[in-house]
């Protein structure tokens, strides 16, 4: 077998099996993936996850993890606390989930490959999910666009409906303003021209200069400029941070000003995000929403990585709130629909 006809066999290989070969042929192992936290700890990069000292020493080991003390709180932890792999008690699948996670495969077809029941499944995704964190405002810069986009409530996967029933896609009845409804989420979308993200689901119905703050989690750097429709509370969210802003008023027919300001790149974003959903799972549950977001965004980071797999491990592994945040998903949900 020549060269061309092993890339041709290769090629013919489903994603997953593609992904393991490659790891083989580059002698990466599991272990290798999870112990990117270990090293940091190890090297005293990241702090204690319950005071953030960076304070502590090693202290002995639990169910094959490294613990740790930590001399500020004095209280253990291992490398996976307050991560989304703390308390998984089949560890030695995780990167196989990934592997499936990341080729798009439904959550039946990860249940019967792997073995594991559907609940667990959906559990596992959401505890990832919880662990990505959206790019905050400072680190945004030159021209900042900004724009929301709104998505149908959905209770998708729920036993008890808290609404009269519609064909999933349907708008709902009394939906009188194209985009506007209280029967809506509304999505705060946030980019740099430079790749910077933000995408929060800030409320339902029309949006107020206070969502907006809530959505970007740090103000703007005053040197940015930001560009966004007619919206007031754009204007009253630029005024308050002392911004440079450049209004674009769609009912006036202007989308571009002085050929580079204009919130097209915002616009692509909600097409591609919208059609991501909407093929890729069927629409989602209002009460998921914000964990696709980190997801799409995770994607839209991603593009060209030789080693999806392992970037995406690494960022999630940064975030020892995300099983916090997986068990207030509940109560996040709540707040939301209580802004009606």
């Amino acid at each position: 077998m020549d060269y061309q006809e092993l890339l041709l066999s290769v090629r013919l290989l489903p994603q997953v099996d593609q992904t393991k070969l490659l790891n083989e042929l580059m002698g990466t192992s599991q272990e290798e993936y999870l112990s990117v936290r270990k090293e940091q700890l190890f090297n005293k990069q990241v702090g204690c996850p319950h005071c953030t000292s960076k304070s502590y020493y090693k202290f002995g080991t639990d169910k094959g993890c490294q613990r740790f003390k930590c001399k500020g709180c004095m209280r253990t932890f291992t490398e996976f606390t307050g991560t989304w792999i703390d308390g998984l008690h089949k560890k030695s699948q995780v990167t196989e989930y990934i592997d499936l996670m990341i080729e798009g495969k439904s959550l039946d077809k990860i249940s019967a490959q792997m073995g594991i029941n559907k609940k667990t499944a959906l559990d596992w995704r959401h505890k990832i999910l919880s662990a990505l964190e959206q790019d905050s405002g400072d680190k945004m810069e030159g021209v900042v666009e900004s724009d929301e986009t709104f998505f149908e409530e959905s209770q998708k996967g729920s036993h008890t409906m808290t609404r009269e029933a519609r064909k999933r896609g349907k708008s709902s009845k009394d939906m009188k303003t194209r985009g506007i409804s209280s029967n809506k989420a509304a999505v705060i979308v946030t980019a740099d021209r430079k790749g910077n993200l933000n995408m929060c689901v800030a409320t339902t119905g029309r949006i107020s200069k206070e969502d907006i703050f809530r959505s970007i989690e740090k103000p703007l750097p005053q040197d940015a400029i930001l560009c966004t429709d007619g919206h007031v509370s754009y204007k009253g969210y630029a005024m308050d941070n002392k911004l440079k802003h450049i209004a674009l008023r769609g009912d006036l027919k202007q989308y571009v000003k002085h050929g580079v300001y204009h919130i097209q790149n915002i616009n692509n974003i909600h097409g591609r995000l919208k059609k991501w959903i909407d093929n890729q799972f069927w629409g989602v549950s209002t009460k998921y929403l914000q964990n696709y977001l980190g997801w799409f965004r995770i994607n839209e980071k991603l593009k060209g990585s030789v080693n999806q797999k392992k970037e995406l491990i690494t960022a999630s592994l940064q975030n020892t709130d995300a099983l916090k945040r997986f068990h207030y998903i509940d109560v996040s949900y709540q707040w939301l629909l209580a802004t009606q």
